[in-house]
């Protein structure tokens, strides 16, 4: 039987490539999910911070939500407010926002959370929350224009963008420089598809979500003055890009007055902010004694990135490639960035400049040394794997649940929760909603009662050991649980009717036995560990 043609190689290195791209959707996905705290959803990302509880609005102070214990918080906790209520001369959302003219200017983003949740508080604050998945998903599919996996040059450069520090940074805190950057791919791919009316729209839509996505303006390139009208049209679409941001901010000034221009704060003279930033960064590794990615030569491999797309655009002049004077146009912009944007770890700058980062991956040539210029451009992307790494799973390692009454304190917005004391516990480690940390000997863990009166609660976990042994907790010098523990990851714990009166109640956990170092456990003394622990809050005794 005669059989059909054979594929050929290049179908399979197309389909390798087209399933490592569909890898990194997977592996972002899965990333993300891991910031999803039981109970509360995704409102991790919005990063809430129990510090500003007393000013949040009523809306938000009903509903379940995961604030960031003795934090201030971080600034999306400000734009989701506005989308939750964006009413912006009510007195309420003035004193719950900080520095609301200030915010305001951003309001794209906040109006498209608030009309996709229907104007229902509860679902604008989670829509705003998944914005920028659904941001990144598209910018995915629309970089393909650009970067199709026809090569792995290609795959490389769209997941450089994808996971670019700044776009990571934008997701992980659910800022506005992720959903902006994907309005500056699509006016882009709109003036090279001959519309640039249509282009110039978009990106004066862009201008309400981030002021210096005006900046953008300058891909519409100078006119061909040998055309009749070219003038007016050239400066019709810069009208296009700029009236919308203008025309918005004089309501707000109306509205709101000028809030102290407090922005401005973000800019600085000539190399006065990078040079403050180059000077702070020498002085972190030069007294950095830690291993061998730290949180300071992280945040150094980021700013080498950003300084070689600077030099990129600063001595690869094309002006009538409208990429480069895009990515020039924001190349500028890092000379006069202020401390407010270079300062902190990590700092604001990144994300503020991801369309030269986009305008980077796509201009750089393919042939020659210039890979590894693009290598070089593209360091931020290990700080990213950095960000995707949810801090909370380190604090935060119990599900609580019951009545809002009995959970939450209204007066300093701390709920009931649970902290293992470091004392002989290992760092908590997780896997999917999984979490467990393992102990090395005796070990406490406290239960907080925050409210004024004593609440019963219920209390489960699971223990897995990795050698047979008896297991007891003891609260207050009495055995609440005994047990004989398999090596198995199923052995199931409870504590019923277990009363937690106001302030603290600490549950001993001893074994019969000694810790022991198994195979596989890296020479770590291990005892059990307690996992997936469940807090039911029943009622007040």
């Amino acid at each position: 039987m005669a059989s059909g043609p054979k594929p050929a190689l290049g179908d399979y290195a197309n389909a390798s490539r087209w399933l490592a791209c569909a890898i990194v959707v997977a592996l972002f996905s899965w990333c993300l999910a891991r910031f999803h705290v039981p109970g509360k959803g995704m409102t991790y990302l919005i990063e809430f911070g129990a510090a500003n509880h007393a000013r949040y609005l009523p809306e938000l102070k009903e509903l379940d939500h995961y604030e960031m214990p003795r934090s201030p918080g971080y600034d999306a906790q400000w734009y989701a407010q506005i989308a939750m209520h964006p009413r912006l001369t009510d007195p309420v959302l003035q004193r719950a926002v900080d520095k609301l003219p200030y915010r305001a200017r951003r309001i794209l983003f906040e109006w498209t959370a608030w009309a996709l949740g229907g104007g229902n508080a509860e679902r604008a604050m989670n829509v705003y929350a998944f914005q920028n998945l659904a941001c990144w998903l598209m910018l995915a599919a629309l970089l393909l224009r650009w970067f199709p996996p026809s090569s792995w040059g290609n795959c490389f450069r769209w997941a450089a963008v994808l996971f670019s520090f700044g776009l990571i940074f934008s997701v992980v805190r659910a800022l506005l420089d992720g959903p902006s950057l994907l309005l500056v791919a699509a006016a882009m791919a709109l003036i090279e598809s001959g519309r640039p009316w249509a282009g110039a729209l978009v990106m004066g839509i862009g201008g309400l979500g981030k002021e210096t996505g005006v900046l953008c303006a300058s891909a519409l390139g100078p006119p061909d003055s040998a055309r009749p009208g070219a003038w007016a049209a050239w400066i019709g679409r810069l009208a296009l890009v700029v009236l919308p941001l203008a025309a918005w901010m004089l309501c707000l000034r109306v509205l709101l007055g000028s809030g102290n221009d407090v922005g401005l704060n973000n800019f600085a003279g000539v190399f006065v902010g990078l040079r403050n930033k180059l000077v702070e960064e020498v002085s972190s590794l030069i007294a950095d004694g830690g291993g061998f990615l730290t949180e300071a030569k992280l945040d150094a491999l980021v700013l080498a990135g950003l300084l070689a797309q600077f030099f990129f655009f600063a001595f690869r002049i094309r002006w009538r490639d409208p990429w480069w004077r895009m990515g020039a146009s924001y190349a500028v912009l890092l000379l006069f960035l202020g401390d407010a944007v270079w300062e902190g770890r990590p700092s604001a700058a990144a994300r503020v400049l991801l369309p030269m980062t986009l305008a980077f991956n796509i201009r750089v040539p393919r042939g020659g040394w210039w890979p590894l210029l693009l290598v070089a451009g593209n360091l931020g992307v290990f700080g990213s794997a950095d960000l995707l790494r949810p801090e909370y799973k380190t604090a935060y390692c119990c599900v609580v649940e019951g009545p809002r009454e009995l959970r939450l304190n209204p007066e300093d917005g701390y709920e009931v929760g649970a902290s293992f004391e470091t004392r002989n516990w290992w760092p908590a480690e997780s896997e999917g909603r999984d979490y467990w940390h393992w102990s090395k000997g005796d070990c406490r863990l406290v239960i907080h009662n925050p409210r004024p009166f004593t609440v019963v609660a219920d209390v489960t976990f699971g223990l897995a050991t990795a050698d047979p042994r008896g297991a007891t907790a003891t609260i207050g010098g009495r055995v609440a649980w005994r047990s004989e523990l398999r090596t198995a990851y199923d052995n199931q714990a409870a504590i019923s009717g277990l009363e937690l009166p106001p302030g603290d109640t600490a549950i001993l956990f001893q074994s019969d036995r000694p810790a022991a170092s198994p195979e596989g456990a890296g020479g770590r003394l291990l005892m059990y560990s307690v996992r997936d622990l469940k807090i039911v809050l029943r009622g007040r005794r």
